[in-house]
């Protein structure tokens, strides 16, 4: 699953850059409330610039955790941080956005629990070229109907993990290991595109698969979350070593 990650605000506004410098465009007003984000846990609903079918290249803010339309208040966005990619046009929460409504978030990395004997061990996954991950999403813009409030929400689309990420996000309460439909540069835009015949909707049900684990690349960082942890600073992504790991028993040492 994804429930954390890093992204830095120049991340963030990549995909707008790199736009405006090949269409030689001026730089339009955009939505000013990004930040700088070194570790954005999920549970807390973090603001990050997405970019949506809608409008492809100019970012929009956005909350963490989809609320379709349908739903009477915020209560179901804890579990609408990911969305499994396998269900995504069948489950209430997620259809209607899986079939209009999708979008890219950029990040730096993110970060996935290893467990070894009966601990746990937080790591940070990122592209081995250092360039941001380009991350499958779903959104919805949901209207408070008490006061009238429109917030913009997102969701993160997940799939089976590659062997690398089997490796680390081995949580033995789960049923299998998963992690986020990371998508090619190149494939980025075949998922914003418009769903209007099956064979459309093939094409991005096509993109949902594991990265290739040869362009990442992992290593073990401090204490996340708890008392002790380290909070939204740059540090909360630097390497931290545990002797333990280095166990042969330990399925990562083999990376």
């Amino acid at each position: 699953m994804c429930y954390s990650f890093r992204s830095i605000l120049y991340a963030q506004k990549k995909r707008y850059e790199y736009w405006r410098k090949v269409w030689e465009k001026e730089a339009d007003v955009i939505d000013d409330r990004g930040q700088d984000l070194f570790f954005a846990d999920g549970f807390n609903h973090p603001t990050v610039l997405i970019y949506t079918d809608s409008n492809p290249f100019i970012p929009v803010s956005s909350t963490w955790g989809l609320i379709p339309s349908w739903s009477k208040d915020l209560s179901i966005w804890n579990k609408t941080l990911n969305a499994r990619g396998e269900t995504i046009f069948d489950k209430p929460a997620f259809r209607e956005s899986a079939k209009s409504k999708r979008c890219l978030v950029y990040i730096n990395g993110f970060f996935e629990y290893h467990h070894f004997k009966g601990k746990t061990y937080p790591y940070y996954i990122f592209n081995k070229d250092e360039t941001p991950m380009i991350l499958a999403g779903l959104w919805n813009d949901w209207t408070d109907r008490s006061t009238g409030e429109i917030l913009n929400t997102f969701s993160i689309v997940t799939t089976s993990a590659n062997p690398m990420m089997a490796c680390i996000h081995n949580n033995p309460k789960l049923n299998e290991p998963r992690m986020p439909v990371i998508l090619p540069e190149d494939y980025a835009d075949e998922w914003l595109k418009p769903i209007k015949s099956d064979s459309d909707k093939q094409v991005v049900s096509d993109l949902i698969k594991p990265f290739s684990q040869e362009k990442m690349d992992s290593y073990t960082v401090g204490t996340l979350r708890g008392k002790n942890a380290i909070g939204n600073v740059p540090e909360s992504s630097s390497k931290v070593f545990y002797p333990e790991l280095n166990d042969p028993q330990d399925q990562l040492s083999i990376f």
